[in-house]
């Protein structure tokens, strides 16, 4: 994805971030159906597999031990602990985008974003931010996998996670049925980092 009247430029890591229930996952779907041209980096979880998601598309599902064999080994570009399982980013996906010479876009949580910024501050930071926390709220709800107690949790963390903003590039806002209005914000965010004079330059 370029701008028409820019030279190219070197591939873009686009990182997706925001409190958890706030769309990530459906934004990232909705590109995929617009076959909008991202690499999209495939991150890893011990947490178990839900319905409707599959392996090595939506994550790749691993267990503690495969986890922990590749902490061990330095195959992840970060990895967190995040409400009881581990949550990581392989180094070998983005190898792999930078290899096709591709945009890439990755999923991660507020706590991931922080780490991948100090190792590679060259990436396009966005938060995607629920309209009301109230939408948050029914947002999680409407899982029907959350338990009380860790709704409130989620809550409470999102709160905290929302005071990082300044931390990110950018902030867009996640409303009910308007998918469509976020691909093309961040489809206007690429446009606009590839026209920059001094173009970013993702080094692994």
């Amino acid at each position: 994805m370029s701008c028409e009247n820019c030279p190219p430029g070197a591939s873009l890591l686009v990182v997706l971030s925001g409190p958890s229930g706030v769309g990530k996952d459906a934004v990232l779907t909705r590109m995929k159906e617009l076959k909008r041209p991202f690499y999209y980096v495939v991150t890893a979880t011990t947490r178990p597999c839900r319905t409707g998601e599959r392996e090595g598309v939506d994550y790749h599902f691993l267990s503690q031990e495969k986890f922990q064999q590749m902490i061990d080994t330095g195959q992840l570009l970060e990895w967190a602990r995040v409400y009881g399982n581990y949550y990581g980013v392989p180094r070998d996906e983005i190898v792999q985008g930078l290899s096709r010479g591709m945009d890439m876009i990755i999923k991660v949580d507020v706590q991931g974003a922080a780490t991948i910024k100090k190792i590679l501050p060259q990436a396009v930071f966005i938060f995607l931010m629920p309209p009301t926390m109230e939408e948050l709220e029914s947002r999680l709800k409407q899982r029907h996998n959350e338990p009380s107690i860790d709704l409130a949790l989620r809550l409470e963390e999102a709160k905290k996670e929302i005071e990082s903003l300044p931390s990110f590039d950018y902030v867009l806002t996640s409303y009910h049925g308007k998918l469509d209005d976020v691909v093309s914000q961040i489809n206007a965010i690429v446009t606009a980092e590839k026209c920059r004079v001094k173009p970013r330059n993702v080094i692994l």
